[in-house]
């Protein structure tokens, strides 16, 4: 969330990574790295140097940081896909409520067949 956060302050101002690698004095393969995910616990005195540039405050930059995680985990993005999909074709969340309790009930009865 924090690399994200980043890139789309970066692409706002218009500097490639490059460029605020220099304005900021941080590694730009640090930076490339943070931006793609494959790192995602900056230091605090990484964020102070790479805030001046972007004109952003570590608050914004460290906000909501935890929960966005949890976030990412639970809904990838083929499931986000699904769920937009869904939405565009009309499915409302009391319809999503009443299929997932139809799947409850399917799975019951494979279970009762069983025993």
């Amino acid at each position: 969330m924090i690399g994200k956060k980043i890139k789309r302050l970066r692409q706002k101002k218009g500097y490639s990574i490059t460029e605020l690698g220099r304005l900021a004095d941080v590694s730009k393969s640090y930076l490339s790295q943070l931006e793609r995910g494959l790192q995602t616990n900056p230091s605090l005195h990484f964020l102070v140097k790479v805030s001046k540039p972007l004109d952003t405050s570590i608050d914004y930059l460290l906000q909501n940081a935890n929960e966005q995680k949890v976030e990412d985990n639970l809904l990838d993005e083929e499931w986000k896909e699904l769920i937009q999909q869904a939405i565009e074709d009309g499915l409302k969340k009391e319809d999503f409520h009443e299929y997932r309790k139809y799947i409850k009930f399917q799975e019951w009865m494979k279970e009762q067949k069983k025993s």
